[in-house]
């Protein structure tokens, strides 16, 4: 937006605030009308959506402490310049507004050649510059960004969350967001993407008000919890139970992968419970490389028996080996 444009438009007066709003009262307020004239909360509705515009304008220029202090600097300038008539004894016209600037004298219609020399010579657009730092120029020709010097102004940056199942983090996949104002966006989601991450989405995010570079989305990403594996840096891992008599004998076992076929894996003879077992390049596929699957092997103790069984095992009790497998913690607290 060109700073001109800021005389004919009360950015106060469209959020409903106080020009002594302070940052936070002035963000509370934005986000309560924000909610309000949101086209997603009035589908079709012309006239929400345009005061929704409005209320977006008001706040990116109230809400960058710069701009605001540029917006009130105007806003007290442009208040006084009216053209008007000015009679005997009345002040008025435009030169009178800013005479005192040039050392001209303040008059009315019948003002001084200075006050008139003023605002013919040194010109409108002159006035401007000299506030901010521009050089004077052709009233209506381009000033380098609404600030006057420089370039055009980049957008702001905008935050955005979004949640997406665990095999889309691990595997990676597009998607299709829906912004603020209603636009849908494509968004890629690298493989191996992990829970709190941010993505930066180039130059989706706030258009800029003088034609320059729009800002950026900054997307974090919730990722899901799945109910049979986790991350572990770019390895998974998975429990994989295993019955005692499995454990104690040993046995081929199937291990479940993540969005593909179980695999066979060998338990060896007198595997314990806790035990890690490693499958070569089954874990998160990355640019930066490729995990492993780790089961951790968990003996399953049966929680009902026949009577067969638990003669049989009593049994076998018999017939173990007379040792006590915590007799080596036992002495360990001791040290």
């Amino acid at each position: 937006m060109a700073s001109q444009d800021w005389f004919d438009k009360d950015f106060y007066s469209v959020l409903g605030v106080s020009k002594d709003v302070s940052a936070a009262d002035l963000k509370k307020q934005y986000r309560k009308l924000a909610r309000q004239y949101h086209p997603d909360s009035n589908p079709g509705d012309a006239a929400a959506e345009a005061k929704f515009k409005e209320i977006s304008e008001a706040n990116s220029v109230l809400a960058d402490p710069e701009q605001r202090k540029e917006y009130d600097q105007i806003r007290a300038m442009g208040s006084g310049a009216r053209f008007t008539a000015g009679g005997q004894g009345q002040s008025g016209g435009f030169e009178d507004v800013f005479g005192g600037m040039f050392g001209g004298a303040r008059g009315g219609a019948g003002g001084s050649a200075g006050s008139n020399y003023s605002y013919q010579q040194a010109g409108y657009e002159d006035l401007l510059g000299g506030m901010f730092g521009g050089q004077s120029r052709g009233f209506g020709q381009p000033t380098g960004g609404y600030r006057g010097f420089g370039g055009p102004t980049r957008g702001r940056d905008v935050t955005a969350r979004t949640t997406v199942d665990f095999l889309t983090a691990t595997k990676g996949d597009t998607i299709k967001l829906q912004t603020a104002d209603g636009a849908t966006i494509t968004v890629k989601i690298p493989a191996g993407v992990s829970d709190g991450q941010k993505i930066k989405l180039r130059g989706k995010g706030e258009q800029s008000q003088d034609g320059g570079e729009a800002g950026d989305i900054v997307l974090t990403v919730s990722v899901r919890k799945h109910p049979v594996f986790e991350r572990d840096g770019l390895n998974l891992r998975v429990t994989v139970p295993v019955t005692f008599v499995e454990a104690t004998l040993g046995a081929t076992i199937e291990v479940p992968t993540l969005g593909g076929d179980p695999v066979k894996l060998r338990v060896g003879p007198g595997t314990p419970s806790g035990r890690v077992l490693r499958v070569k390049g089954r874990g998160v596929d990355t640019p930066k490389g490729v995990g492993d699957l780790l089961a951790v092997v968990q003996v399953a103790v049966p929680s009902h028996l026949t009577d067969e069984a638990r003669e049989a095992l009593v049994a076998f009790h018999a017939l173990e080996p007379n040792e006590n497998p915590r007799a080596e913690l036992l002495a360990k607290a001791q040290e």
